[in-house]
C-alpha cells in the first residue's frame, strides 16, 4: 500500500460544486435519488421457502439501512455519497459489521477524496483494496480498508485509470468560463468597468483637473442638466456598444448548456427556459429522469447489493431496489401496472412486491 493511488487534489472541484449552477445540476440529480421509494426484498432467482428466517432478515435490513448509524438517516447517508460522486466520482461507505441479527450492520459515509486505491490488489474481499489519508504523520497517517469494508462508487469507470470520473470533473474547464464570464458581466453592470472616455481636445492638465473637479463637486450624483460652455465640443469615445451584447449573455447561456451537457441534464433544469414550451417540458423531463437519475440510482442499487448484502453479511439471496424507477411519475407508474395486471403478464402480489408492500394473503375457504 506504500505504492496507493491518490485522486488529484479535490479542492477546486469542492470550490466549484457550490457556484450556483454547478449546485443546481447536483442537487437536481442528488435530491430525486434520495428521495425515492425503496425496499429491500428477494431476488427474483430465489423461493422464499428456501430462505431461513426471511421475515427476520429482511425486517434486520430495513432497520439497519433506516438507521445507518447513530446521527445519520438512511437519506443523510446518501445525499453525501451521491454528493462526492457527482462531484468527483468518488462515493464512499465504509461497512462495519455489528454481530446483532436485529442490525447487522453499520454504515459511515466517507470523504471519497481521501480514499487511495491500490493498484495490486489480489482480487480478494479480505485483502487491502482501499486505504484512507487522515492527516496525521507516521503509520497513523494511513488508515488500510479491505474490500469487503468500503463501497466504493466509480461514475464512468476507465481502464487506464482506477478512478471514476465525476459529472463535475467533465464540466470543469466550462465552469470556470461561465465564473470568468460572470465575473466581467457583473462588474461591466455594476459600472465599475467604464466602456467610454470623454475627450476634451486640446486642453492643459489644469483645466482637466478643474474640469474632472466641478464634475465631481456639482454634478455626480446630483441628478442636474450640466451645462457647459467651451470652444470645442466635448466628445465622447465609446470602447463598447453599450448594450446587453457587452455582457457576453448568449456566450454564458451556451456555457450553461455544457454544464447540462456534462450531468446529463436538459438545459431547462438550469434555468434556460426560452425555447422550452408545454410539449417539450414532459420530454425533457423523462430525459432528466432516464438519463441522469436512473444510472446513478442503479449504480447505488448494485453496490448495496453486491457490497453490502454479499460480501459483507453473505446474505447473497437479497437485493436493494428503488421502487419508482420503472416510470419519472406516479401516474405513468399506475398506468403500466395495471396494464400488465391487465394482460396477466403481472399478479397483484407481484405488483404489490414491486411497491413494496405486503403480499395479500388468500382467504381461507369453508
Amino acid at each position: 500500500m506504500n505504492r496507493a493511488l491518490p485522486k488529484s487534489s479535490p479542492a477546486a472541484l469542492r470550490r466549484f460544486a457550490e457556484t450556483p449552477v454547478a449546485r443546481r445540476a447536483i442537487n437536481v440529480i442528488k435530491d430525486r435519488i434520495a428521495s425515492l421509494d425503496w425496499q429491500v426484498r428477494l431476488k427474483r432467482s430465489v423461493r422464499p421457502e428456501d430462505v431461513e428466517n426471511l421475515e427476520e432478515k429482511l425486517g434486520a435490513l430495513r432497520r439497519a439501512l433506516e438507521e445507518p448509524n447513530a446521527s445519520d438517516s438512511f437519506r443523510s447517508l446518501l445525499e453525501q455519497v451521491l454528493e462526492d460522486a457527482l462531484v468527483g466520482g468518488f462515493g464512499a461507505i465504509e461497512m462495519e459489521l455489528t454481530g446483532d441479527q436485529t442490525q447487522p450492520f453499520r454504515l459511515w459515509a466517507v470523504d471519497g477524496a481521501t480514499i487511495e486505491i491500490n493498484p495490486k490488489w489480489d482480487g480478494e474481499p479480505g485483502s487491502a483494496r482501499f486505504a484512507q489519508r487522515t492527516g496525521l504523520v507516521g503509520e497513523s497517517g494511513q488508515v488500510m480498508l479491505a474490500d469487503d469494508e468500503l463501497m466504493y462508487l466509480r461514475m464512468n469507470p476507465r481502464t487506464h485509470t482506477p478512478f471514476g470520473l465525476g459529472p463535475l470533473e467533465v464540466a470543469f474547464e466550462t465552469i470556470n468560463s461561465f465564473l470568468a464570464a460572470h465575473r466581467y458581466a457583473g462588474r461591466l453592470a455594476s459600472n465599475a468597468v467604464v466602456p467610454y472616455a470623454l475627450w476634451m481636445g486640446e486642453t492643459t492638465p489644469e483645466q482637466q483637473d478643474r474640469m474632472l473637479r466641478w464634475w465631481q463637486d456639482e454634478m455626480e450624483g446630483t441628478g442636474r442638466v450640466p451645462i457647459l460652455s467651451t470652444e470645442q465640443q466635448p466628445q465622447v469615445l465609446r470602447f463598447a456598444a453599450g448594450t446587453d451584447a457587452d455582457l457576453r449573455l448568449s456566450w454564458q447561456e451556451f456555457l450553461i448548456r455544457m454544464v447540462a451537457n456534462a450531468f446529463g441534464l436538459p438545459p431547462m433544469v438550469l434555468g434556460l427556459e426560452q425555447d422550452v414550451n408545454q410539449s417539450t417540458a414532459d420530454a425533457q423531463s423523462n430525459e432528466l429522469f432516464r438519463s441522469a437519475v436512473v444510472p446513478l440510482a442503479r449504480l447505488l442499487c448494485e453496490h448495496v447489493t453486491r457490497d453490502l448484502f454479499a460480501k459483507r453479511l453473505g446474505w447473497r439471496e437479497f437485493e436493494f431496489v428503488f421502487n419508482e424507477l420503472e416510470a419519472p411519475n406516479e401516474l405513468e407508474m399506475v398506468e403500466i401496472q395495471t396494464q400488465l395486471l391487465a394482460a396477466g403478464v403481472l399478479t397483484v402480489n407481484e405488483v404489490r412486491a414491486m411497491r413494496g408492500l405486503a403480499p395479500l394473503v388468500a382467504a381461507a375457504t369453508p
